[in-house]
């Protein structure tokens, strides 16, 4: 999305009311009705009292002008009985605010989270729909539209609340002063629009620059090592200044439009102060009121004018909460495409059944180039299978097309069910945890006893990085503990505990040495896991595997070590 197509619209509107439905239908919509109507009816209180308040000062500033003592102190024991019990609404109110807000927070990050960790999503995201900073929109941009919304919700409620209280005041004391304030709010909103409504776009750019310039920074943190070795400081550098030039001009010209806005939005603001006296000053001077309805209408002007005015006083913020909803909406809507999305390439999942190819074929998804033409395979469960060939793209492309996150292409794949096949990618990646949880699936660390664990971790010679990490059950973080070998081995551990039918290994080889490859296999073996080795040309040379070759051109042949009747296939 173009950040210059970011605008107060329909589909702003339907966002924001997809969004509210869905959690008023929640599970904890019920309990966040209840706060919203406890909202509510502590704001009517506080417009009872805000109207009663100013009634009390009308008649306190007239006993004044009138010298009665007597009328003096009951008004002002009135006036502080009303400051305190409006003190109470209004700390109730700001409390069920941010109750609510934090309700609502709650649920749509986790609603989001979910959404967001499923199986491929973030790939896809980022290679499919050009979504950045996905991060930064589930975290901070999650935060300000909850709290936005309600607070605009909330605002547009208590105007309503507010005019329809002060509009029979202010008529009272001068259909002329009312007819004066609704223009004035009027022309107030349309110019503020006028001057403010590229505030709408550029906050939109601003948050996807700060996000961007943060990205550089936890790249750098967390590979501090491999810049410190390989001296790559200077780029580094020059990127980060780079994003800092972006960020700063964007800034700069949100600072420029706040300014025109600024001249605009404060002599508004400061003829407030004096619109009232100077239509209810002549009707005092005439003797048909009396001289606390001056501070009367200067009061309820005050209120009216806020009411009306919520563009004018609210306009930075409305702008800024546009651009956060229609990041927040992009990232929804790109998740609902991802997952409602059917590939061309149809997986189909047979519980124990072979690994099968049926006329696949896969392109490049940048310019199409045919990686892989027609490939019609089958490999069954045992023995061990080598992917070769010098087209490394294919190779890669026909190992994520087997795990369901390459869409390029089309075809079909039959494959066990997912507890019965797993993939081994070339660079391994282990989440911060425990080494328990790092070892066994989620939800079943405690299924399987501490010696079972140990004796994998005995058989591939792992007992030193054990006694290393403290044991199975203190959290790490291993980017920063591990070697990627180390790594690797871990994830060929937990294979082993896990016992798949079918294991893809992709380049395996990149971060093991030829005797941790060996070990690797052997274990494998003995396991009865069928593994599947993505790695070079050098394992044409290898008779105790299959061999599946993918030639530069995407044609292809496979010779079963136990050859199919009629001997090895080939094609193209």
């Amino acid at each position: 999305m173009d950040a210059e197509g970011v605008s107060l619209d329909r589909l702003t509107g339907a966002r924001f009311l997809r969004a509210a439905t869905a959690f008023a239908r929640a599970d904890v919509g019920r309990k966040g009705r209840l706060l919203f109507v406890v909202l509510i009816v502590l704001m009517l209180g506080i417009n009872a009292m805000n109207v009663l308040n100013s009634y009390v000062g009308r008649d306190f500033m007239t006993a004044i002008e009138q010298r009665s003592r007597s009328a003096f102190v009951s008004k002002a024991l009135l006036y502080v009985g009303v400051f305190g019990l409006s003190t109470v609404l209004a700390v109730m109110y700001r409390f069920a605010e941010e109750r609510l807000g934090l309700l609502w927070r709650e649920w749509l990050t986790r609603v989001l989270v979910l959404g967001y960790v499923e199986r491929g999503t973030p790939y896809r995201l980022r290679e499919q729909e050009r979504i950045d900073n996905p991060d930064q929109r589930i975290g901070d941009d999650v935060r300000a539209f909850t709290q936005g919304s309600l607070s605009f919700v909330l605002m547009l409620l208590n105007g309503s609340f507010t005019i329809l209280a002060f509009a029979g005041v202010m008529w009272s004391i001068s259909p002329t002063l009312f007819g004066v304030a609704v223009a004035y709010a009027a022309a107030g909103s349309l110019l503020t629009v006028f001057f403010g409504r590229p505030l709408i776009w550029l906050s939109y750019r601003q948050s996807d620059r700060e996000a961007s310039f943060r990205a550089e920074l936890v790249h750098l943190r967390e590979n501090a090592e491999s810049v410190a070795l390989l001296r790559r400081e200077g780029r580094l550098r020059v990127r980060l200044l780079r994003r800092v030039d972006e960020l700063v001009a964007n800034a700069r010209r949100i600072v420029s439009v706040n300014r025109n806005l600024a001249f605009f939005t404060t002599g508004y603001n400061y003829l407030l102060q004096i619109i009232p006296a100077l239509i209810v000053g002549p009707l005092f001077m005439r003797g048909r009121v009396e001289f606390g309805v001056i501070t009367q209408s200067a009061m309820a002007f005050s209120h009216l004018i806020g009411a009306f005015s919520l563009i004018v006083t609210q306009f930075q913020q409305i702008s800024s909460y546009a651009a956060v909803l229609a990041r927040l909406g992009r990232l929804s809507e790109g998740m609902d495409r991802v997952e409602a999305a059917t590939s061309p390439i149809e997986v189909v999942e047979a519980p124990g059944s072979a690994l099968a190819y049926e006329n696949l074929t896969l392109l490049s998804p940048h310019d199409g180039e045919l990686l892989v033409s027609r490939l019609t395979a089958r490999i069954p469960h045992g023995g061990r299978v080598v992917v070769v060939g010098p087209n490394e793209p294919a190779k890669t492309a026909l190992f994520r097309a087997t795990a369901s996150v390459w869409d390029t292409g089309e075809g079909r794949i039959l494959r066990p069910s997912p507890e019965e096949i797993m993939f081994v990618p070339e660079r391994p990646y282990l989440p911060p945890g425990t080494l328990r949880e790092a070892l066994l699936h989620t939800g079943r660390e405690y299924e399987m006893r501490d010696e079972q664990i140990l004796a994998v971790l005995r058989m591939l010679s792992l007992e030193p990085m054990l006694t290393r990490v403290g044991g199975l059950d203190v959290e790490r973080d291993w980017d920063d503990l591990l070697s990627l070998g180390e790594q690797q081995e871990i994830v060929v551990a937990r294979m082993l505990l896990a016992r798949p039918r079918f294991a893809l290994l992709h380049r395996i080889d990149t971060v093991l040495g030829p005797d941790a490859v060996a070990r690797v296999r052997a274990r494998l073996a003995e396991a009865g896991i069928t593994a599947i080795e993505l790695d070079g040309a050098e394992a044409l040379q290898d008779r105790d595997a299959s061999v599946l070759e993918i030639r530069a051109d995407g044609s292809w042949s496979y010779a079963p070590l136990r050859p199919l009747r009629g001997g090895a296939r080939s094609h193209g």
